[in-house]
């Protein structure tokens, strides 16, 4: 018998080599070339390629100005917040991939929404991971109506696709795209070829046939999604659960969404019943303090068109090794040596002989430059040991020069801010509004070592 061809495939771009090398030619990632068998070119190739033939009609050329701009009809899951991370429900013919660690709660939501929609639309949940039975325990755990709600336990695509054909959902969850396999490849389930390919082929059904697509996706160690990164772009919205397994508070984020704002983030709560939707996330992020402690300062963050409001704490000491240690939780490592270096430089403060770390309260990723101030006013609270003043909000970027940079959506974070009860607010000069916001005494300044002054004039 003669011996199978092998290629290696990189899990990260795609590219294919004729042998193993530890880093990837085109994409330079270490240690991500897989080894996979070289398909036959049968009966099963051969028949797909004249699919794709068939399928493959001429386009004809328009003028864009020709062209009838419609808004995307929309059809909300029942729940608000997912709703909200989608940028205002499903779309028909729609591909979202949702990705997370083990157990944060993909399945559970996507059974939610399910339950929810099968009570006015036809909806499908593919399992490859779970029997019938685990989910019809766990929907009893939930107490969800799964009356209406139609299940298969299946990993071929062929069979797969031939129930989407026969059933004609309206919304079908496939769960999880890595479990599935085609007959038309030979390399095992998982593998960057079986996942690209199948991944391509129910993109194909949801475009042509309008049925609305949600794949679950398994993440590496370091949190991306596996497999190739074609996947990704292939489909038109990628979600991310965040948060701690180990919290009861779950964060969804949408990172690719081409019917709506990236960015977007829902809140939810892990309860006994699944996952319920918060309605004032702020308090998450807040600390409950009866007194101002030191190395607390609170900004507001802007995730897609919410504002949120987040407690940023740090802690100095005194460093008892030859290089301080600088670690940051929920922010940029790297900006941290940067404003340290700011702070120095424009402000008169060294830190270089005091460990420095940094935490975003609520286990949220602040990605903004705009929580730069706020990490500047913590750390100084924190080597004074004196806390902020009651009531203080900030937000805004510092520049290298020491200038305080404005930040986008001023107006809505201070709208929020006095929402929840802050009476001061430091900010921006770009940021200052042209009316006077009730209830709150708003300072504008333009360089660090001016919004240094101006706390030394609240205390």
């Amino acid at each position: 018998m003669a011996k199978a061809k092998t290629q290696f495939v990189c899990s990260e771009c795609g590219s294919v080599a004729s042998r193993w090398t530890g880093q990837c030619a085109d994409c330079k990632a270490w240690n991500t070339m897989v080894e996979t068998t070289v398909e036959s070119a049968g009966v099963n190739r051969m028949s797909q390629t004249v699919n794709h033939k068939a399928l493959a009609q001429t386009a004809p050329v328009l003028s864009l100005a020709d062209i009838e701009a419609v808004d995307v009809p929309r059809f909300g899951t029942g729940i608000e917040e997912f709703d909200r991370v989608l940028g205002g429900g499903l779309v028909a013919g729609g591909v979202v991939l949702i990705g997370g660690d083990p157990g944060i709660g993909k399945s559970t939501l996507l059974l939610q929404a399910l339950s929810n929609l099968a009570a006015t639309r036809s909806t499908l949940y593919v399992s490859g991971e779970e029997s019938g039975a685990q989910i019809a325990l766990r929907a009893r755990r939930l107490q969800v109506e799964a009356k209406d709600l139609k299940l298969q336990a299946e990993i071929q695509l062929e069979k797969i696709l031939g129930t989407l054909a026969d059933l004609k959902p309206e919304v079908a969850v496939i769960d999880s795209i890595q479990t599935l396999y085609s007959d038309a490849l030979t390399a095992a389930p998982g593998s960057v070829s079986q996942v690209r390919e199948c991944a391509a082929q129910l993109t194909r059904v949801a475009k042509q046939t309008g049925v609305t697509i949600i794949l679950v996706g398994h993440v590496t160690k370091e949190g991306a999604l596996a497999g190739p990164r074609v996947l990704e772009h292939i489909v038109d919205t990628v979600l991310y659960f965040e948060g701690d397994t180990q919290s009861s508070f779950r964060l969804v984020r949408a990172i690719k969404n081409r019917f709506g704002a990236v960015n977007e983030l829902g809140v939810f709560a892990m309860t006994e019943k699944g996952l319920k939707g918060v309605s004032n996330p702020s308090a998450l992020f807040l600390s409950q303090h009866d007194n101002q402690v030191p190395g607390s300062c609170v900004m507001v963050t802007q995730e897609g068109t919410r504002p949120l409001l987040v407690e940023i704490q740090a802690l100095v000491d005194a460093s008892h090794l030859p290089n301080a240690r600088r670690l940051s939780v929920g922010l940029e490592q790297n900006r941290l040596a940067m404003l340290l270096a700011v702070l120095h430089r424009h402000a008169g403060i060294a830190a270089f002989d005091q460990d420095v770390f940094i935490n975003a309260v609520g286990g949220v990723k602040i990605a903004e430059p705009a929580a730069d101030l706020a990490v500047l006013l913590a750390i100084n609270s924190s080597m004074r040991n004196k806390a902020l003043p009651r009531g203080l909000v900030v937000f805004g970027e510092v520049g290298l020069a020491g200038e305080i940079r404005p930040a986008p959506r001023g107006q809505e974070r201070l709208k929020e801010a006095a929402k929840l009860g802050f009476s001061i607010a430091l900010i921006p000069k770009g940021n200052a509004p042209k009316q006077k916001i009730e209830g709150m005494n708003i300072i504008a300044v333009e360089r660090i070592d001016q919004a240094f002054t101006k706390l030394r004039e609240l205390d």
